[in-house]
């Protein structure tokens, strides 16, 4: 059962990332764009849990790699808010 959460969680984040970069295309609005990179991160960050609590149950961890995927995609909507800020 929890891989199936994982499993939907991921695709969620690609749902949200389709559509803030949907968005973007339409308004060109740069926040919309870092959102969508957050998103992005933010499924790399499910895939990574998916890959280590169930293909990798037994082997390596890889809770550094879900840590950086996770850091890199809330630090590139810090940057997009500060960025962007009027």
């Amino acid at each position: 059962m929890a891989e199936a959460v994982y499993i939907l969680c991921m695709l969620a984040s690609l749902a949200c990332a389709a559509l803030l970069f949907r968005g973007y295309r339409q308004s060109r609005v740069r926040f919309l764009l870092w959102g969508a990179l957050c998103f992005i991160a933010f499924m790399l960050n499910n895939l990574l849990l998916f890959i280590d609590l169930t293909v990798l149950a037994h082997g390596p961890s890889l809770i550094l790699w879900r840590d950086a995927a996770a850091l890199i995609g809330l630090s590139l909507l810090v940057f997009g808010l500060i960025w962007d800020a009027e």
